[in-house]
């Protein structure tokens, strides 16, 4: 948690570089992804959506790529209410919310459908409530399973010991990672790319989302992706709650409906892009590479059973045991 000083200055160089807004009825959006990405279409989908059903009541306007600011300062923007909607992976938002890490928890949701099933129930909602900021929990969006792309091959334990990873401030995945011989750095998403070209990092675990790597242009560093699917990590938007407690019945509606129609495009084509991409990575000369079933159960093994360890008990009893009732993992 950042001290007081930081909070103070992170404020000062929010209020310095915010935009001259004079409409109330402004959204400023931040999100870290590219406009190429299925999450900046998504937005794009978003600010059409809500600026026609409010008959012009509602201007958008979308800072993407991380422009607005780092994590925290666009939380702080979320906060005192300049920035109205704001994302970020479920990894960043365990510091506020241990239950949080439940995304991170390796092989523990396998498949997409799992994954809405955990975001879109009361669990969501739940873990959503509990990060002790001043937002309001507005849902979902999807960035995938995390792989590895790395500049050499990674086809068994053996292969990743010791492989130099980026990672998030996520204790989970740091632990996780280490279980698995391997050397995290934590580096922040905005840093990837340079990281990995001057030697920083030399593998990337991201939020695999092969679209965030591919149009991040990760491929041009690291040929090779091991499509290990290790934990399934969604993005939560959040709306500022001073800017949402002033808005009508209506407008809410407005902002709601308009969130839905981009959270299932979104969605959509966040997976119909991941199959273009492995293909393109393949033509492109890089390799694409699947675990064998006996490789990944050794990883599973591996990497569950520290998990389990150490952070069963950092998670709310009830969270974890409604989450292993929805898997059906009992």
């Amino acid at each position: 948690m950042p001290s007081l000083c930081l909070r103070v200055c992170l404020l000062l160089t929010i209020l310095i570089s915010l935009p001259c807004i004079t409409d109330a009825k402004t959204l400023v959006v931040s999100h870290p992804n590219l406009p190429t990405h299925p999450m900046g279409r998504g937005f794009k989908v978003f600010k059409e959506e809500l600026e026609k059903r409010s008959g012009g009541n509602f201007t958008v306007l979308i800072y993407d790529n991380s422009s607005y600011g780092t994590f925290e300062e666009v939380m702080l923007g979320l906060d005192i209410g300049v920035v109205q909607i704001g994302t970020h992976s479920t990894s960043n938002f365990s510091v506020y919310n241990p239950d949080f890490m439940l995304f991170d928890f390796p092989f523990f949701i396998s498949s997409y459908d799992e994954g809405e099933a955990i975001t879109d129930s009361e669990i969501g909602k739940a873990l959503a409530t509990g990060v002790q900021r001043r937002v309001y929990g507005l849902g979902y969006l999807e960035i995938g399973f995390r792989n590895i792309f790395s500049t050499r091959p990674i086809r068994t334990l053996e292969d990743a010991k010791d492989l130099k990873i980026r990672t998030t401030a996520s204790a989970v995945q740091n632990t996780a990672l280490k279980s698995l011989g391997m050397a995290p750095v934590e580096i922040a998403w905005e840093n990837v790319y340079e990281s990995m070209k001057n030697g920083q990092s030399d593998a990337i675990d991201i939020d695999i989302d092969l679209n965030s790597a591919y149009y991040s242009k990760i491929p041009r560093l690291a040929k090779y992706v091991t499509l290990t699917r290790g934990a399934y990590i969604p993005h939560i938007v959040f709306v500022s709650q001073l800017f949402w407690d002033k808005l009508t019945p209506q407008e809410k509606e407005w902002i709601e409906d308009s969130f839905k129609i981009m959270q299932d495009y979104q969605r959509t084509t966040n997976r119909k892009d991941e199959l273009v991409i492995i293909e393109e990575i393949k033509e492109a000369g890089g390799e694409v590479i699947e675990l064998t079933p006996e490789e990944k159960q050794r990883w599973m093994d591996v990497s569950k059973q520290e998990i389990k360890e150490q952070f069963d008990d950092k998670i709310s009893e009830n969270i974890l045991k409604s989450a292993v009732e929805v898997l059906d993992l009992e």
